[in-house]
């Protein structure tokens, strides 16, 4: 059952990682910078609806204990190193999604703007090469309220980015990052994170700001999935047309690498680990049940594939 305490000492701890996550990226260089798409959209029919996956770039973090945590180091890079990847460092890259249903264009979490590390902020630019104005996003659908997906509802200044969209959340999400005496109580090193949500979402009017409950729909062929662990309220959405389907399922898994492959595994950004891990092995099920193509926000571009079991864990296998 979720409730105030199960997230507070773990939340505080998740947050501050991420707060600081910047202070790693700057690091980074020591390894080189990540490789970015060439062409940083792609697209997908669905039924008669279209996704498109939307890249805003990618951060390359030195990988250290601090990762995943309660695991030995040694240990993540081995698995890493069996796929023949890097171990040393981590590329974790950034992709929103767009659904365009008609003349109806949701736009799922929405990266950074101008206020992320240097290597980010491509969305805008992938948006126009697809086709698409910021004016054309209707409304904005975010996932959870992580920096990385809330903070590009705003460039620097504090105008809004989508100047005509709904922007719709989850419930249990708003109802903790805007909790008063939970602002209060937090220490000074996680208090950015708080106000980074009000920020992007403080002052937005009655009719800007839509709640939807985790489990319901929030549009004809668009079903919110509740997938709490990873924040309070982290949320999922499947997407459904003429009898295809397809879920963008957020941070369920951050580099799924590892965290597919070792689904156990807790990524230091997971406020509620355990929680978390329930989550992710619920999904991963229903993605192989359902035989579903799935999209990740840190999944490697183009961000599409499906999952396929894998040993204990599962593999993700990314679209051609």
């Amino acid at each position: 059952m979720l409730n105030r305490r199960s997230f507070m000492g773990a939340a505080f701890a998740g947050t501050s990682a991420l707060a600081f996550s910047s202070v790693w990226s700057q690091s980074a260089p020591n390894f080189g910078l990540p490789t970015l798409p060439t062409t940083g959209f792609r697209r997908m029919k669905l039924g008669s609806m279209e996704i498109i996956a939307l890249n805003d770039g990618a951060v390359r973090r030195p990988l250290g204990e601090e990762f995943v945590p309660k695991v030995p180091l040694d240990n993540v890079k081995a698995l890493l190193a069996s796929q023949n990847l890097p171990t040393d460092y981590i590329d974790v890259p950034y992709t929103p999604f767009l659904l365009v249903n008609g003349n109806q264009r949701y736009l799922f979490d929405t990266g950074f703007a101008d206020n992320g590390p240097p290597t980010t902020g491509k969305l805008l630019g992938n948006l126009a090469a697809a086709g698409f104005k910021p004016e054309d996003v209707n409304h904005v659908v975010l996932s959870h309220f992580h920096g990385d997906h809330i903070n590009g509802l705003r460039f620097k200044n504090g105008d809004l980015v989508y100047p005509n969209a709904r922007v719709h959340v989850p419930t249990v999400e708003h109802a903790f990052w805007t909790d008063e005496a939970r602002i209060s109580a937090a220490p000074p090193s996680i208090r950015g994170a708080f106000e980074g949500v009000r920020r992007a979402l403080g002052n937005l009017s009655g009719d800007q700001l839509v709640k939807f409950e985790p489990g319901t729909d929030v549009a004809p062929g668009l079903t919110s999935i509740a997938a709490f662990g990873h924040t309070p309220g982290h949320s999922l959405f499947k997407m459904q047309s003429q009898g295809q389907s397809f879920a963008y399922v957020a941070d369920i898994t951050n580099v799924p690498s590892l965290f597919a492959r070792a689904p156990d595994w807790a990524v230091m950004f997971d406020m509620n680990p355990e929680m978390a891990r329930q989550s992710r092995r619920r999904i991963f099920d229903m993605l192989v049940k359902e035989k579903m193509v799935a999209g990740g926000f840190h999944f490697p571009f183009p961000a599409f594939g499906t999952i396929t079991p894998s040993g204990e864990g599962y593999q993700f296998n990314p679209m051609a």
